[in-house]
């Protein structure tokens, strides 16, 4: 009986970390979610958000990318290079956080963090058939057109209550979500580690640190807490955080099961926006979150 305590002890333990790994990278990047938000609602500019996003952590693993080799960026061993250094960085970094931060000055948080993990989902089974050639089981086939009609009930909701600049502001989130898809197929195909990954996207979105210091009386208008909160929840929690969390899931549960993990995401950033902003769903975005989330989970199912 002790041995096979022994035995599976290990297994029950990997499994309960993978869990806890999984729910904590989706935290992680609601949280993401609900601070911009906030940052954009108390005044602050999508550069400075982007700011927090990119330079701390790029200045913080520039000697590591340094380490592995900046000739290019480690790519005997990641299989990277400049070439591909800059193709994922330019869909996996600052454009990226560019398009989800200023996305939030036109709709709510709903919308935002409902839209962009949904279009990074579909796109991502898009991506996996035409690029990759893998297989699409009819229920993941369902799943994606069900998550499309989930977010056509929140178009809809922009469009009806807020007119073209709601309808702009989803569009913006529609290409933050497919700029993601694009990153992840990039990274599979390339077969990059998502760590190294994330280093070098930082490092390299260290290029557009000119253009942010355009906002730098924004910067400093905001104060150092405000400055702080987005840099600990952009810089820290919504980057290589929740990215190792992810990718600890992944390791100690199978890609399948912790493939569930990023449809946690609306759900915890409404729930936290709720709490923290006060920032209530509208019933078109309950319903579409509803349908959105039944589809992430016919996806799985496939």
């Amino acid at each position: 009986m002790d041995s096979l305590r022994q035995a599976t002890s290990p297994v029950k333990h990997g499994t309960a970390l993978g869990v806890l790994c999984g729910a904590g990278s989706a935290l992680f990047w609601a949280f993401g979610f609900v601070a911009a938000r906030h940052g954009i609602l108390i005044g602050m500019s999508p550069l400075v958000l982007s700011l927090h996003r990119f330079v701390w952590p790029g200045i913080a693993l520039l000697p590591i990318v340094a380490t592995s080799g900046l000739g290019d960026l480690g790519g005997g061993v990641a299989g990277l290079g400049w070439r591909r250094g800059v193709a994922i960085t330019l869909v996996g970094g600052l454009p990226l956080a560019l398009w989800s931060y200023v996305g939030y000055v036109y709709v709510p948080l709903g919308h935002g963090s409902i839209i962009q993990p949904s279009c990074a989902a579909v796109g991502g089974l898009v991506l996996a058939r035409l690029i990759l050639h893998e297989k699409l089981p009819p229920l993941r086939i369902a799943g994606a057109l069900t998550i499309v009609l989930g977010l056509a009930v929140i178009g809809a909701e922009a469009l009806r209550t807020m007119g073209s600049q709601g309808l702009f502001g989803d569009l913006l989130f529609v290409a933050a979500g497919s700029s993601f898809a694009i990153f992840g197929m990039l990274l599979r195909l390339w077969r990059i580690r998502p760590m190294h990954a994330a280093a070098v996207t930082s490092v390299l979105s260290l290029a557009g640190l000119p253009i942010l210091l355009i906002a730098y009386r924004n910067f400093l208008a905001a104060g150092f807490y405000e400055n702080l909160l987005q840099a600990i929840v952009q810089g820290i929690f919504a980057g290589p955080a929740a990215i190792y969390l992810f990718t600890r899931a992944v390791i100690l549960l199978g890609a399948a099961r912790a493939a569930l993990y990023p449809s946690l995401v609306p759900v915890f950033s409404l729930l936290t926006g709720f709490l923290v902003l006060g920032e209530a769903p509208s019933l078109s975005q309950l319903i579409g979150l509803a349908i959105v989330v039944a589809g992430f989970r016919l996806t799985q199912m496939g």
